[in-house]
């Protein structure tokens, strides 16, 4: 998914990101807005991984996405 994919359909994603991250709060996902890079950060900080890690965590996410879809 690119970048314009995702904030196109963040609001579709938002419940689907507060499943896979339970620890990120009703603010950060507003305030990530269909960024990955806010997404990530958050994901680093609610969590303590890299960013690398992050990463394939959103990567494996859009994936399983795309498959509900």
């Amino acid at each position: 998914m690119n970048k314009d994919q995702m904030i196109g359909k963040w609001h579709e994603l938002k419940g689907s990101a507060r499943e896979q991250w339970g620890k990120l709060t009703d603010d950060d996902i507003a305030e990530v807005d269909g960024s990955r890079e806010k997404l990530s950060g958050k994901i680093q900080n609610a969590y303590g991984v890299a960013r690398e890690k992050a990463e394939e965590q959103i990567d494996e996410w859009e994936k399983n996405s795309r498959r509900a879809a």
